[in-house]
C-alpha cells in the first residue's frame, strides 16, 4: 500500500492591525501651540490642492478618477485595487477570532459546506457598518459569489472587500460539496463510490451514521490543498482508481481538530512531530467492502464517513512509524504513545470523543493508530 507523507511548514502568519497610539488626553487640545494648528491647516490645504490636480488630470486624460476605479473580475489578480489596510485588518481580525473555523486547535483550515448551503461565517462587526462585505472567489480565480449566497460545488477562498480594496482571509478555504444526487449506478461521473447503509431507506443507528448529502470534489490541481496544519486533501483520497478524475471524498473538520490537538499534545509532552504518514483517510463504501485487504474492516467503518484516519509519526521520512518511546525498537509501544496522547485529548475535549485503535507492525507497514470522532468511546 502506498503511504502519503507530508513535510510540515511551521510558518503561519496572520495579518496584524495598526498599533493603537495613545491619543490626546482631556484638555490637551487647548494647550496646543498656534504654530502646530497653522501647520495642520497647511497640510490639509496641500492635500486638497493635490486632489483637485489629480481629478483635473484624470478628466483631461480619460484615466479613472482617484478612488473610483472598479476592482477587476478576479479580486486577487495583480491589477486588483489596493487594500484599505486598517478597515480590512479590523474585519480580518474579527473573522479569524470569532468564526471558530480553526477549531479548538486553531489549526483547521477548511469549512465543509453541504450542497446549497451558505458557509457558516460570523457576522462582521457592527462598527464596520456596510463598508466591508464578504465574497467567495473560486480557487481558479474566475468566479466570484456574494457572501450571503451558497457557492456552487468547488473550492473557494474567502474575501473581505471594502470600497478601496480586498483581502483574502488567511488559512481558510470553503469546500462546497457536490450533491450526492449526482451519483448514478454507484458512480459520480466515472468515479466509483458505491452506496452507504440506509442510503435508500431505513433508519441509521445514529445521526453519525446517516448517509452524506454530498462529497468534496478532488482534482490533481487541489490535491495538496492544506486542510489543517499537518494534513492535505490528498490524505483523504481513497486508494485505487488512479487514472480516474475527479475523485470524491468526505472530510470532517472535527477529525482534523482532534488530530491536530493530538499532535499538539505529543509536542507538549516531549514527542516532537515534524512529519506524519497516512495509511488511510476516507474510504468509499465500494473500497471499504472490496478494496485491498478488507480484514478488520467494519461494515460501518468510520472511514466511510470521513471522520477517521489511520496515521503515524514519520519524522525521518522513511515511511514507517518512528521509535517514539526511544527503546531502540519499532513496535506496538510506539503507537501506544499516540494512543495515550489521544486519550488525554479526549479527556480535555469530550466533544471529540471517538475511536482509538492500535495496530502493530506487519510486513505491509510499521504500525499505526486509528483516530476517529464517532461520538462515543471505542478502543481496540
Amino acid at each position: 500500500m502506498m503511504n502519503h507523507h507530508l513535510t510540515v511548514d511551521h510558518s503561519t502568519t496572520l495579518p496584524t492591525g495598526r498599533r493603537q497610539n495613545g491619543g490626546d488626553g482631556p484638555g490637551r487640545a487647548a494647550r496646543r501651540r498656534p504654530g502646530f494648528d497653522a501647520g495642520m491647516y497647511a497640510v490639509l490645504l496641500l492635500f486638497a490642492a493635490g486632489w483637485v490636480v489629480a481629478v483635473v488630470h484624470s478628466i483631461s486624460t480619460g484615466a479613472p478618477r482617484p478612488g473610483l476605479a472598479r476592482v477587476t473580475s478576479n479580486p486577487l489578480s495583480s491589477d486588483a485595487a489596493p487594500p484599505a489596510p486598517y478597515l480590512l485588518d479590523a474585519a480580518l481580525r474579527q473573522m479569524v477570532d470569532a468564526t471558530g473555523f480553526g477549531g479548538t486547535s486553531g489549526e483547521v483550515q477548511v469549512l465543509v459546506v453541504e450542497p446549497g448551503e451558505p458557509p457558516a461565517l460570523p457576522p462582521l462587526p457592527d462598527t464596520l457598518g456596510d463598508d466591508v462585505t464578504v465574497e467567495y472567489v473560486s480557487a481558479e480565480g474566475d468566479s466570484v459569489v456574494p457572501g450571503d449566497s451558497a457557492p456552487p460545488p468547488g473550492i473557494w477562498n474567502v474575501l473581505l472587500r471594502s470600497r478601496a480594496g480586498v483581502r483574502r482571509v488567511p488559512n481558510l478555504t470553503v469546500l462546497s460539496m457536490v450533491p450526492l444526487s449526482e451519483k448514478r449506478s454507484g458512480r459520480i461521473g466515472q468515479y466509483l463510490v458505491g452506496s452507504w447503509p440506509n442510503e435508500t431507506g431505513g433508519t441509521p443507528r445514529s445521526e453519525a451514521y446517516r448517509p452524506p448529502r454530498g462529497m468534496v470534489r478532488v482534482t490533481p490541481e487541489n490535491l495538496d490543498l492544506p486542510v489543517s496544519r499537518h494534513f492535505r486533501l490528498r490524505h483523504f483520497v481513497t486508494k485505487g482508481q488512479d487514472d480516474v478524475w475527479p475523485k470524491y471524498v468526505l472530510i470532517s473538520p472535527r477529525l482534523l481538530d482532534k488530530l491536530e490537538l493530538t499532535i499538539d499534545e505529543l509536542n507538549r509532552s516531549g514527542t516532537p512531530v515534524e512529519r506524519v504518514g497516512v495509511i488511510s483517510g476516507f474510504r468509499t463504501p465500494s473500497y471499504n467492502t472490496g478494496g485491498g485487504d478488507t480484514s478488520g474492516r467494519g461494515a460501518l467503518s468510520r472511514h466511510m464517513y470521513g471522520d477517521a484516519m489511520d496515521w503515524f509519526v514519520d519524522n525521518d521520512g522513511d515511511g514507517r512509524m518512528d521509535d517514539l518511546n526511544g527503546d531502540g525498537r519499532i513496535d506496538r509501544e510506539d503507537g501506544r504513545v499516540l494512543i495515550q496522547a489521544g486519550e488525554r485529548v479526549e479527556a480535555m475535549y469530550p466533544e471529540l470523543i471517538g475511536g482509538l485503535g492500535l495496530y502493530a507492525p506487519t510486513g505491509a507497514h510499521a504500525g499505526f493508530v486509528h483516530t476517529d470522532t464517532r461520538g462515543y468511546r471505542a478502543r481496540w
